[in-house]
């Protein structure tokens, strides 16, 4: 929680960052690139269980993402327990009833038809892990007072990458998972009305028979992200 007597600008020494020269660099850079060629999305995931500190290291590293005013607008809530994992599991299958129902609109559905994605969602029960990432739209002073948060969807955006990475760099795989609209998740786990749902992450090791869509494997060339201006 901000303190108002905390809000005054002070430096300090920028610590761990020893230079690298240009070869270093792109050779970890390469490096890195590699790793995460081998992430993808997954749906189906083995029950192994992942021990809980795996998970709360990498949510700290999540919470190492720079934000809008460093206000780090953002609550991770993960979930193991069973009964509160069949419970969105349902509610999630509702709403995405509702959206392969209608709601989506077919231009949308036939987007998503390489996928092979439709409103059963068996990996929020089957994954040892559900990570529902918060969006928190205000804050409040120690003293119980509101502040604004800033670029709250940029700054969870980040913070979102940065988890996805981390899980990934420790062996897990995850799959993004957005029933809309997510408002139970709320009254569910217990959050602020100050808090929007933005995701829910499920997490685990891969089956061993896991597929991944053909269509995922498609990355769009370096000329279509890409433009240099040197």
């Amino acid at each position: 929680m901000i303190s108002k007597q905390t809000l005054k600008y002070e430096a300090v020494p920028l610590l761990g960052r020893d230079p690298l020269s240009n070869a270093d660099s792109l050779a970890a850079a390469c490096a890195f690139l590699e790793t995460m060629k081998t992430r993808h999305t997954i749906r189906d995931f083995a029950d192994t269980p992942v021990a809980r500190d795996v998970i709360e290291t990498c949510i700290a590293a999540a919470g190492r993402a720079p934000s809008g005013a460093n206000h780090q607008p953002w609550h991770f809530v993960a979930v193991a327990n069973p009964d509160m994992k069949q419970q969105i599991r349902q509610a999630a299958e509702e709403e995405e009833r509702n959206f392969y129902g209608g709601s989506a609109g077919d231009e949308w559905i036939r987007a998503l038809a390489p996928i092979g994605t439709g409103p059963d969602k068996p990996h929020l029960e089957v994954a040892p892990w559900l990570i529902i990432v918060f969006a928190q739209r205000w804050g409040a002073f120690d003293n119980g007072s509101r502040y604004k948060n800033y670029y709250v969807p940029e700054s969870v955006g980040l913070a979102a990458g940065f988890l996805i990475t981390a899980l990934h760099m420790a062996g897990l795989s995850s799959l993004i998972h957005t029933p809309n609209p997510m408002k139970f998740l709320n009254p569910m786990l217990n959050r602020p009305a100050s808090e929007k749902p933005v995701m829910i992450i499920a997490v685990g090791h891969a089956a061993a028979n896991a597929t991944i869509p053909k269509a995922a494997t498609v990355k769009k060339p370096m000329s279509e992200i890409l433009t240099v201006l040197d």
